[in-house]
């Protein structure tokens, strides 16, 4: 397996890019929640969702054959890496993508799924055996006040919205489940043979949510197109593939401490692109939630 590319356990080198990977992940994946927004209105989510996971399938496909990267060895590999993408990207990026469909903004939803690392290191413990204390039952309780803070106007008023943030909910769940996974089954996975597997069942399950929820056709702007190549290049081979050299070389609990920054990375890009900001309550709520995360981890 080529060291450079496979999720490998080396300790040394984690140690000297500790800094860097989670900070760059973390710009890259708050950027795709503006992303979502940027393209949205030139497509249906589950369509501009294909689309996206077919590009990345094919350029990681290339990549691999390139490189020469193995391929898993067993009908048991293939089975964990796709169960492990259809939840972790298919089913976050489907629901993620639906909300902000239906009006939730982009810093919202990051700031919902920055709640990510709570209930991982909750779940960490009886199905990872990784521990767990009463920091993260106390963080995860400020985390849900942090997020009331800023959902408070409109939950339960507006029934879209309402929709909109239990499908940001459902994403988070998704991603969760995702990593949980990955880290149980799939720490060998090579990062572009995994990686083109995982982009192709969920370009295959986002065609079949086409057929059924999408209307219209696609209309390709150039704001559709680079929202199209960013979150296909950028977001789901370029980030993801960061998470999973961190899932890898890390407890996964600490790992998924990087996602509270989730929601100043997409208030900042959805500000610069949009002029979207948030309400002062808002950000008091964000600040709550990340009090939560940060507390929880430092358990």
């Amino acid at each position: 397996m080529n060291s450079a590319f496979a999720l490998g356990n080396n300790r040394p080198q984690w140690a000297g890019w500790h800094f860097a990977l989670p900070l760059l992940f973390v710009v890259l994946y708050g950027s795709g929640f503006v992303g979502a927004k940027l393209g949205l209105p030139d497509a249906g989510p589950f369509t501009f969702l294909a689309l996206r996971f077919a590009l990345a399938s094919i350029i990681m496909v290339v990549i691999a054959l390139a490189i020469k990267a193995p391929w898993p060895s067993t009908p048991k590999e293939w089975l964990h890496i796709a169960g492990a993408g259809f939840f972790g990207v298919g089913v976050f990026s489907a629901a993620a993508f639906s909300g902000i469909a239906l009006g939730v903004q982009p810093a919202v939803s990051a700031l919902i799924v920055a709640l990510n690392p709570i209930v991982v290191a909750l779940a960490a413990g009886p199905l990872l055996g990784e521990r767990t204390n009463y920091r993260q039952l106390l963080g995860l309780l400020l985390g849900f006040c942090g997020v009331y803070l800023v959902l408070r106007d409109r939950f339960g008023v507006d029934a879209g919205y309402t929709t909109a943030v239990l499908l940001s909910v459902l994403a988070l769940l998704g991603l969760a489940a995702g990593n949980l996974y990955q880290k149980k089954h799939c720490t060998s996975m090579n990062l572009f043979t995994g990686g083109a597997l995982q982009c192709c069942v969920c370009a295959l399950a986002m065609s079949a949510g086409m057929t059924i929820f999408d209307e219209g056709p696609v209309h390709w702007t150039t704001e559709f197109m680079v929202a199209w190549f960013w979150m296909a290049i950028a977001v789901s081979i370029g980030a993801v593939s960061i998470l999973y050299i961190m899932i890898r070389r890390a407890e996964v609990s600490r790992v998924a401490s990087v996602f509270f920054l989730m929601p100043v990375s997409a208030a900042v890009i959805a500000y610069a692109l949009f002029g979207q900001a948030l309400t002062a309550s808002a950000f008091l709520g964000m600040g709550v939630t990340v009090a939560g995360v940060m507390l929880a981890q430092r358990g």
